[in-house]
């Protein structure tokens, strides 16, 4: 008898399911009438009509039937949106909870200028320059390159960026553009009120190279007619004005690109097309020979003079400045700097063919 009222009760219940089912099936109060009932938050970036590109094919269909883990993977493939979620309430309504990225600097592909985040996903700017940012410019991305490529080089950006902020002086703020095209060599152009210099960082100990770029910038444009570019790669030894080259070379900016980029924040030095910076390797300065006289040992005490050479020497780009193993260079004065010479370049110094004399800045010497 109790499993005969067992059976009658589960046949009941399975009755009035299966009336539940169908009524929710085909009952218009299930329905999403329109894309009121379609509520998203979290989307500043993301258009809706992005959204509604993924949502709008169920307005019109019943709640229950719409593919909620369908529908969170299809939003997570607009560039702008890093998480999504989909919940349906009812009787009629769906919400949309948007998590987008986060961008970190502008990067230029080809003649288009877009926004990249930290794992190397890029993302269109905002139209109507709704958004203003203060991040450089990075080159040497290519547009058919895959997302693992870009993810990779966006390392090399994120550990430079990391490494310049972590003193407190946010000296990534000073860059227009950086070249992450070659990992050996992390290129940035730093602009001042005095222009645009290409330095080279290398690979590691970004802040401490940059720091001695900060300490001598001023010293070095006293020193040589025109400051184009700094090689710090080389423990030791500076390099001033070792190309004329550098940077990758980008395609001009499409006039509605360029005023894009300038509303979003883009650095004017960036968006010039620098036509003079072109991607060539250069490496280590080739060993100067000495005269007899420079070669001497100076007296105890004297002063690191160094004398000219018999025969003019032949016009180069380049300028090395050699220097003693020291401690990171500090923002300031330099205290142990030795006097430099204008007139009297340095034997170690190659000349630049330069109208106004360039000097070599002598060793320093740590003083007691």
């Amino acid at each position: 008898m109790w499993m005969a009222v067992a059976l009658a009760a589960l046949t009941m219940l399975g009755v009035a399911g299966l009336g539940v089912y169908r009524y929710g099936e085909h009952s218009w109060r299930f329905r999403i009438e329109s894309s009121d009932q379609i509520e998203v938050t979290g989307a500043q970036h993301v258009a809706h009509a992005q959204i509604m590109d993924v949502m709008g094919g169920d307005i019109g269909r019943n709640i229950f039937f719409v593919p909620l883990s369908q529908r969170k993977t299809q939003l997570e493939q607009i560039p702008w949106v890093e998480s999504a979620s989909v919940m349906r309430f009812v009787p009629n309504r769906l919400r949309i909870e948007i998590h987008e990225r986060t961008p970190v600097a502008f990067a230029r592909i080809g003649s288009h200028i877009s926004l990249i985040d930290a794992g190397g996903t890029l993302m269109e700017l905002a139209p109507g320059g709704k958004h203003k940012y203060s991040f450089p410019v990075i080159a040497g991305m290519n547009a058919g390159e895959p997302l693992s490529t870009r993810s990779a080089r966006m390392r090399n950006y994120n550990a430079l960026v990391r490494d310049l902020d972590s003193s407190g002086a946010r000296y990534s703020q000073e860059l227009s553009e950086v070249d992450i095209s070659d990992p050996e060599d992390v290129k940035v152009m730093a602009a001042d009120s005095s222009g645009e210099v290409l330095v080279h960082l290398g690979s590691r100990n970004y802040l401490q190279r940059y720091r001695t770029y900060v300490t001598h910038v001023q010293q070095w444009r006293q020193q040589f007619e025109k400051l184009e570019s700094v090689d710090l790669r080389y423990d030791g030894q500076i390099i001033v004005n070792p190309d004329l080259d550098g940077m990758t070379r980008q395609p001009t900016l499409a006039p509605a690109a360029a005023r894009a980029a300038m509303a979003a924040g883009v650095k004017p030095a960036a968006i010039v097309n620098y036509e003079k910076y072109v991607t060539r390797p250069i490496g280590p300065p080739s060993p100067v020979k000495k005269s007899a006289k420079a070669a001497a040992k100076p007296k105890a005490g004297a002063k690191a003079v160094a004398h000219h050479a018999a025969a003019k020497p032949a016009p180069a780009k380049q300028v090395a400045i050699n220097q003693a193993p020291q401690k990171p260079a500090a923002v300031g004065p330099v205290k142990n700097s030795a006097p430099v010479h204008p007139s009297v370049p340095s034997a170690s110094t190659v000349a630049t063919g330069q109208r106004k004399p360039s000097a070599g800045i002598p060793k320093e010497t740590p003083q007691n």
